[in-house]
């Protein structure tokens, strides 16, 4: 089973109040439902989804609904459920701001004014139309797909209300609200009340985010040995050009130690150069002084050349 179908089914587990209902039972309704005159039918791939939709509306409709079970055979067999409704149809639709005197309604936010009903119609997009990656196998992604714009700009803006930033965008002829960032989707299972699923999330989340502090700290471990030999081989260049010239007389017996001990130690950080000397001499320096000798170094080779 995909993290996708184990969030909505531990969703499916947990029940609202009646408000919440209807707010979800909105969201369902609108963004899933085929509506003619006669009928309004509802399909999913979920039994449990499902079993969540038919409950709701005859617990708060007191309708009759009629479930049709087929199994269709696409790629491998599976049930899908489909639920006709057939009472109380305008009763209903108006009761969930579908439509208004027989005329279908633009979704507002202000139907949907307590942080518990937008929660709760959030749920019953993502129950229909949304999908959440695996964290543990590809990046970060949350998202809901719709038919038109107009929709997809609505939960984008539902979402900003309960301070999570989401993005729309077209693919083929659908239109995606999507979020990418991983806070952002874990406040929002948190506000699904989805707990397991959110432990599962984190733990991800946590080892992931270490990892890769893991790998940022090894690759600047790297780049600064690299670093560290590079500065070496080129000092060890300098003092061969110094020996050669005969040009050590020039420096006194500090420098003179601090060149000595570059050229047995050529792969040492200044650091530890500098506690290799104060350790094995008289000679106490830090890794400043070791990096002033060379600068001084520097400075009477560059004037040699010229």
């Amino acid at each position: 089973m995909t993290f996708s179908s184990r969030l909505k089914e531990e969703i499916t587990s947990l029940e609202g109040n009646q408000i919440e209902k209807r707010a979800e039972l909105s969201a369902i309704v609108r963004y899933d439902a085929k509506i003619t005159k006669e009928k309004m039918t509802i399909t999913s791939e979920n039994a449990k989804i499902a079993r969540r939709i038919y409950s709701y509306l005859k617990e708060i409709f007191g309708i009759n609904i009629t479930i049709i079970i087929r199994n269709q055979k696409r790629f491998r067999v599976k049930q899908i459920y489909i639920l006709e409704i057939k009472e109380k149809l305008e009763f209903i639709l108006e009761a969930l701001y579908i439509f208004d005197k027989g005329k279908k309604r633009k979704v507002n936010e202000n139907y949907y004014d307590s942080f518990e009903e937008k929660v709760a119609f959030l749920k019953g997009a993502f129950l229909t139309t949304g999908s959440i990656n695996d964290p543990s196998t590809s990046g970060y992604h949350l998202e809901f797909t719709f038919l038109t714009k107009t929709d997809a700009d609505f939960i984008k803006k539902l979402l900003k209300s309960l301070n999570l930033e989401a993005k729309v965008l077209k693919r083929n002829n659908r239109y995606i609200t999507y979020i990418k960032s991983a806070e952002a989707i874990s406040d929002l299972i948190k506000m699904f009340n989805a707990i397991q699923s959110l432990f599962y999330f984190e733990d991800i989340r946590i080892y992931r985010d270490h990892k890769n502090m893991v790998n940022r700290l090894n690759n600047c471990e790297i780049a600064n040995q690299e670093k560290t030999t590079t500065t070496g081989m080129k000092q060890i260049e300098d003092i061969t050009y110094l020996k050669e010239n005969d040009l050590m007389d020039l420096f006194d017996e500090h420098t003179k130690i601090v060149l000595e001990y570059r050229y047995k130690y050529p792969e040492s950080s200044y650091a530890e150069l500098a506690e290799i000397i104060s350790l094995e001499t008289d000679y106490k320096i830090g890794k400043s002084g070791i990096n002033h000798h060379f600068i001084k170094i520097k400075k009477i080779i560059e004037q040699y050349k010229k």
